[in-house]
């Protein structure tokens, strides 16, 4: 029986990819396992049957017999761990691969996650103008430190790992900011990240639902 993973019925994102169940719907791309989907509205995220699959009312989650997780990162660690693909044979090389998702979501993340809720959540706050170009000065740093560390390397440690696609699924996020586009061996990362196969079958499914909502 294939894996059931939920997404929503009704994207924020407008498929373009941004939705965590994208980083899911990849990963399972890339080691070639099937599976289904549940789609949820926002009331439906917020009901008892999905509170019972994730704590918080959010998405992805990710059900296969009797084992149900959320949480993007520890979704794909899991498939990972447990097929071939995404992790290194090596014992020391899986380790640093791991390092890397956490970096994704614990250090690179949390600052570009911040600039999103300053240009979405707070630009009519009267504080937001002087706000924003802290929030993008904390990511520059980030970025910087990332770039001297990748180098003129494809992916972060050897072949393309979880850890790469984690970290990819988050520079994604700085879209239109032309914060990447500063660092042009960061922008080039993404873009190798993206033209992967599995990525692209992973983006269109999820655009898909997008098109499927809104009508097209």
């Amino acid at each position: 029986m294939s894996p059931t993973i939920t997404a929503f019925k009704a994207s924020p994102d407008r498929g373009r990819g941004l939705a965590r169940d994208m980083r899911v719907r990849w990963a399972l791309e890339e080691v070639g396992l099937p599976y289904d989907v549940r789609l949820v509205t926002f009331a439906e995220m917020k009901a008892p049957a999905h509170l019972t699959r994730h704590p918080f009312g959010q998405i992805p989650t990710y059900e296969d017999g009797d084992l149900a997780l959320f949480e993007s990162g520890a979704i794909v660690l899991h498939i990972a761990e447990r097929h071939a693909g995404l992790l290194p044979a090596g014992a020391d090389a899986r380790a640093r691969a791991i390092t890397w998702v956490f970096a994704a979501l614990g250090t690179v993340e949390p600052p570009i996650l911040d600039l999103q809720v300053a240009r979405i959540l707070e630009h009519d706050k009267p504080w937001a103008e002087a706000r924003l170009p802290l929030v993008e000065d904390r990511i520059r740093v980030r970025l910087r430190q990332l770039s001297d560390r990748l180098g003129d390397a494809d992916w972060l440690d050897g072949g393309f790992s979880a850890g790469d696609l984690m970290m990819a699924s988050v520079l994604l996020r700085l879209g239109a900011s032309g914060l990447l586009a500063e660092h042009p061996n960061l922008a080039a990362y993404v873009a190798r990240a993206e033209a992967r196969p599995a990525y692209q079958r992973a983006f269109a499914a999820q655009l898909a639902v997008f098109v499927a909502a809104s009508g097209g």
